[in-house]
């Protein structure tokens, strides 16, 4: 069996590499279903009469796995072939949304079933989120990271311009139910693509699952900038789910348009993405924790325009400002992360991040919708961008965040920790 060391890397350009156009391939393929997935999601809940507390509760479901399959996926990621783990969480996932497309279709769908099949597709992505993270740095080089990166979020991005409007038009159309197939069989078509993959296991010494996890343990706590940045995003990431996901739907079908007009700020935040993509293929900074907690900050805009009742054009342009400073905070953390981390131990290191990031999100939502019911939510998505400032702010002032930066990683000098 191949190990990390007998990766494919292949220097120049990562689209000479056949193993990462393969993998790039399945993610634009599956972003075509994703883009349009949130929406329809919310009104296949809003379709059977639910309001703040069923949405929050599908939300909160499809988030729990994440959280408790979470470390197992990132043990998993770092034992065994990464491309196998893709294949068959992708294709529980098409399982999932084929399974939830159904139930809405026949107008069986209730906020119960609705949220099985969302824990069903927390758990893929569970273990397909830390195996994907290790997966780039075994088919890159690591001096191409960057820009890998970069070119996996632009096809998609690119995607998620017209997927949600298309989003809109179909379910406001049709209903949730079409939207949710075409997800499901994206998801279905990107596992055929990955089985081509073949990534071999990582070289990494095989101790016990308990030995492996105090190892993982004691690598994320020696890092102050992987905790300490784990420990913003825990506050950021919740704000910014319960904001956006949860009360922005409920928001602009109150307040604005509907399915329409909640696809149009999706689309401009998509829009955003796919700039800060274009950013990133050209910029390369230095110091790429500084940027990612900084770029990450302007998630609060679309959040507080929202919630002032501003007209719909500034609140597309506060999405679209947000999606720049989301896609280069994503692209230079990750980059940084990659560089910085063994690839050995990736998968066990994304896993507590991740863990990290969404272990307030199940209570945020839950939280939110509750004082959605009980306060105005204008003011809850005010308290929202308040939040993701405070969290950016703050994680700005830990020095260990400006000390990592692309001059400096595993394959070169320590960065710190």
């Amino acid at each position: 069996m191949k190990t990390a060391a007998d990766a494919p890397t292949i220097p120049g350009t990562p689209w000479r590499t056949a193993p990462f156009r393969r993998f790039a391939s399945a993610q634009l393929v599956s972003a075509t279903g994703t883009a349009m997935a949130p929406l329809a999601l919310a009104y296949s809940v809003i379709e059977q009469g639910g309001g703040a507390g069923s949405l929050g509760l599908v939300l909160a479901t499809n988030t729990v796995p994440t959280i408790v399959f979470l470390l197992a996926g990132g043990l998993f990621a770092d034992r065994l072939s990464r491309s196998r783990i893709l294949f068959l969480g992708n294709l529980l996932a098409a399982g999932a949304q084929g399974a939830l497309a159904v139930t809405v279709a026949t107008g069986h769908a209730t906020t119960t079933s609705i949220a099985a099949c969302g824990f069903l597709s927390g758990t893929a992505a569970s273990f397909t989120v830390p195996a994907a993270q290790g997966a780039v740095a075994q088919i890159v080089a690591p001096e191409h990271l960057q820009r890998a990166n970069a070119l996996l979020r632009l096809p998609g991005n690119a995607v998620r311009v017209l997927g949600p409007v298309a989003g809109g038009l179909v379910v406001a159309a049709t209903g949730a139910a079409w939207a949710l197939a075409w997800d499901a069989a994206t998801y279905a078509v990107a596992a055929f693509l990955l089985l081509g993959l073949r990534l071999g296991a990582p070289a990494t010494p095989r101790g016990g699952v308990l030995a492996d996890l105090r190892a993982g343990w004691s690598g994320f706590r020696s890092r102050t900038w992987l905790w300490t940045y784990t420990a913003a995003g825990t506050v950021l990431v919740a704000a910014w789910l319960a904001g956006f996901q949860l009360l922005g739907p409920l928001v602009a079908a109150r307040d604005y348009g509907g399915a329409r007009d909640w696809g149009l700020v999706q689309a401009a935040f998509a829009c955003g993405l796919l700039a800060g993509t274009l950013v990133c293929l050209r910029w390369t900074p230095a110091r790429l924790l500084t940027v990612a907690v900084a770029a990450s900050g302007a998630l609060a805009l679309p959040l507080a325009a929202m919630g002032a009742g501003a007209p719909l054009t500034l609140v597309l342009s506060a999405a679209a400002l947000a999606g720049i400073g989301l896609d280069i905070a994503i692209v230079a953390w990750t980059t940084a992360f990659q560089r910085h981390v063994p690839p050995a131990e990736q998968g066990r290191m994304s896993a507590l991040n991740g863990v990290g990031e969404r272990l307030a999100v199940p209570l945020g939502y839950l939280v939110t919708a509750l004082a959605a019911q009980a306060w105005d939510s204008r003011g809850v998505l005010l308290a929202c961008a308040g939040m993701i400032a405070a969290a950016a702010v703050l994680n700005l002032c830990v020095p260990d965040i400006h000390r990592v930066d692309r001059r400096t990683g595993h394959d070169g000098p320590t960065a710190t920790g």
